[in-house]
């Protein structure tokens, strides 16, 4: 089952996370919610149930870099 860890604001926060994790060897899907013409919007970051917690934790080490 696929857990939220993270909603992203961009397209290109969304895929820069999707790549730390991917690095870190998680796996991760995203998930479009909403998007407009200048790919703002909620992307959830899913990564499997297991996963969730390494997963926040990578992702609360890298978020000050990501903005």
């Amino acid at each position: 089952m696929w857990t939220v860890v993270y909603i992203a604001p961009t397209k290109t926060i969304a895929e820069r996370i999707q790549g730390i994790l991917e690095n870190e060897g998680v796996l991760v899907h995203l998930k479009t919610v909403e998007l407009d013409d200048n790919d703002r919007g909620s992307i959830e970051i899913q990564v499997p149930e297991g996963e969730a917690e390494e997963a926040t934790e990578i992702i609360t080490e890298h978020l000050g870099r990501l903005r």
